[in-house]
């Protein structure tokens, strides 16, 4: 737990779309003294996100646009207007899949080694039976292994939970606004050579019906733009 006593400056962005049911736990259950800020980007929920993520401490904005990548970089916006910029940013998921409470493993690499970029890779923790559909899976493995083919380097996973160092996400300079920001992020700080690595975090069935893998259309409109994504930025 030693990124609990770090002087280090830590912010969060949580995108959200109608994640009612599940954003009160994400924020309740990150680590207090952790983070300076927990920034719920509420994108375009039609539901009491808002509400339910602001009365749990978090800061609210509104991401009005519909898009992943969209809700992140509004969550970005709002960083870059502190006078004092953060060390490290987290990304974490509002469905309540990944476990807040590691969020101290993910940051202590960059805290302890200097690392850029860590994952939480899902393929090496305890995946719960019906977290991730198989065709997610497989287009993990798929993407993963054309990073490796591609840009020499090893991941796991595409997985959401993740920390970077709030230098190196400036020089990646993420534009994404969709399916494609994680695998953005990974093939950019690839081609930048970035000291990145990966520890294994644990992934539950989330809270309610994924938006991307819960249909068919989510699936391939996701997979299509992953894959259009590495091969763009060769």
């Amino acid at each position: 737990m030693r990124a609990m006593n770090s002087p280090v400056i830590i912010d969060v962005v949580i995108p959200a779309f109608n994640e009612e049911k599940s954003i009160g736990k994400v924020v309740g259950e990150i680590p207090q003294g952790l983070v300076r800020e927990v920034i719920v980007c509420n994108n375009a929920s039609t539901d009491d996100t808002a509400n339910v993520a602001k009365n749990a401490g978090a800061t609210v904005l509104l991401a009005a646009k519909k898009g992943y990548g969209y809700a992140c970089l509004v969550g970005l916006a709002h960083i870059a207007k502190n006078e004092i910029a953060p060390d490290i940013v987290v990304f974490i998921d509002g469905d309540y899949s990944d476990y807040p409470a590691e969020m101290v493993d993910l940051v202590n690499p960059i805290i302890e080694r200097d690392v850029e970029l860590v994952i939480g890779s899902r393929a090496l923790g305890d995946l719960q039976a019906g977290s991730m559909t198989p065709q997610q899976i497989f287009g993990n493995w798929l993407a993963t292994n054309l990073i490796k083919l591609f840009y020499k380097y090893t991941f796991t996973d595409l997985g959401p939970f993740r920390a970077v160092k709030y230098s190196s996400l400036l020089e990646i300079d993420m534009q994404d606004e969709d399916f494609g920001w994680t695998v953005e992020m990974q093939v950019k700080a690839a081609k930048l050579k970035m000291k990145c690595e990966e520890v294994a975090v644990n992934y539950r069935k989330r809270i309610g019906v994924s938006k991307v893998s819960g249909t068919v259309k989510g699936t391939i409109l996701a997979g299509h733009k992953i894959l259009w994504t590495i091969f763009k930025l060769i």
